[in-house]
């Protein structure tokens, strides 16, 4: 059995509430998460000393301990992503199979960074919005795809990267720069790729769901209505990295993803301006 630690900020929170119960049995209970750790207990939520008892997982004194005792470990923080360079720093230097939650981190810099230490310390590591695991993305064909439009729910700075990761995930790292042409209410972007190609995103209410239409070469259109069992098959590939140590999704599209969250914020104080990344 593959004993899994998770670094948190707070235990009281979805992820840490669902990935022992998912990873157990995605895994036929080879894969479980036994060690925990968390920063700080969540302001009026519950304490981590009863989260990590209710996650059937024992909870250790700092991240050094996890790291020693965890066959492979899992960075969460989900919603605090600029606490990751802290908390990722020991797992990524310990060589061990390390997945940080999305978002993987809040600037380019900070990213080249982290995936430097693991590089350096031949660390397996890899980090994702589980989006790029909808049952409908997973069939589509990358070959000859021209142009990608994505529309979803949410805002930019958190729900950008569910729309951001698929489009990065089917066309490939490579975009040059990126244009905002939305209004105050609803964000929406074009890409250009080095090579010509391009791809749209477009958040609306939520009540919108997660939808893509593709054009390949040749004029010839895909259009797909709706994302689903995201979550079960990227807990899948989750439990088979612990399991075989290979990462699921490259450095250079993660590294991709998070150059363009960065510079879409920027490029949204500068609307019909392209704003070209490094």
């Amino acid at each position: 059995m593959k004993k899994i630690g998770v670094i948190d900020y707070y235990l009281d929170q979805y992820h840490a509430e669902n990935y022992p119960a998912w990873l157990k049995s995605a895994s036929g209970g080879e894969v479980q998460i036994s060690y925990v750790w968390a920063k700080a207990d969540k302001p009026g939520g519950k304490p981590n000393a009863l989260c990590a008892k209710e996650m059937g997982a024992a909870q250790l004194g700092s991240i050094a301990e996890v790291v020693e005792k965890s066959d492979g470990l899992i960075v969460m923080s989900p919603d605090n992503p600029e606490l990751h360079p802290e908390l990722c720093r020991l797992p990524l230097l310990s060589g061990k199979p390390t997945y940080v939650d999305k978002t993987f981190t809040v600037s380019r810099r900070e990213a080249l960074g982290l995936i430097e230490t693991a590089k350096t310390a031949h660390t397996p590591f890899f980090s994702t919005s589980a989006l790029r695991y909808s049952d409908e993305y997973l069939k589509l064909k990358k070959e000859g795809i021209e142009h990608i439009n994505s529309r979803g729910p949410g805002a930019f700075g958190n729900y950008g990267i569910h729309q951001v990761e698929p489009i990065t995930c089917l066309m490939g790292a490579g975009i040059e720069k990126i244009q905002y042409v939305g209004t105050a209410n609803t964000p929406t972007f074009v890409y250009r790729f080095r090579d010509g190609r391009s791809a749209t995103t477009t958040q609306l209410g939520w009540e919108a769901d997660f939808s893509l239409a593709l054009n390949y070469a040749g004029d010839h259109a895909v259009v797909l209505q709706g994302a689903s069992d995201f979550y079960a098959r990227f807990i899948e590939k989750l439990a088979e990295f612990f399991i075989d140590g290979i990462p699921k999704v490259p450095a250079e599209e993660t590294l991709q993803v998070i150059t363009i969250l960065e510079y879409g914020k920027k490029a949204m104080e500068t609307p019909d301006t392209w704003v070209v990344l490094p």
